[in-house]
């Protein structure tokens, strides 16, 4: 195992690399899949999130998955042309908006149930590896987010 005060600059050295291309590769695996019903892979990021809770503030969306007000405002107007989700301003705030499912957003759920486990036995790992892959990406996405 190469130490890590020995990692130097060859490409296939840099994690960064590594996680780029595995992101890249696991997007273009659900490209097709997502097509099939419309969405892109952020816009299906952001259903995940509602079909797991709803109503959901934006800022929660944002907090939830990691981007900025000015990235998640654009794909919450494209789910709401497509009919998919309501923004509404909170009557107890009115500085916040909720989001909340449409019938045809919960509908879609139906849709889209088989792409995890159709992406994940494209990985080609067993059950127990990918956990245990899913649960390293975590850890390290959360240490890094508090350095």
């Amino acid at each position: 195992m190469q130490e890590i005060d020995k990692i130097g600059l060859g490409l296939d050295e840099q994690l960064c690399f590594a996680l780029y291309a595995a992101s890249r590769a696991v997007t273009a695996a659900y490209r097709p899949l997502l097509a099939e019903v419309d969405l892109t892979f952020p816009q299906y990021l952001v259903m995940l999130t509602l079909w797991e809770e709803e109503p959901v503030r934006v800022g929660d969306i944002g907090e939830r998955l990691h981007l900025d007000s000015g990235t998640v405002s654009p794909l919450l107007k494209r789910l709401e042309a497509l009919g998919l989700i309501d923004r509404r301003r909170r009557s107890d705030d009115e500085r916040s908006v909720e989001i909340t499912l449409t019938a045809a957003g919960r509908d879609l759920r139906a849709s889209v149930e088989r792409m995890p486990r159709v992406v994940a036995s494209a990985t080609g790992l067993d059950p127990e590896g990918f956990a245990d892959l899913r649960t390293r990406l975590r850890t390290l996405a959360e240490h890094l987010r508090r350095t």
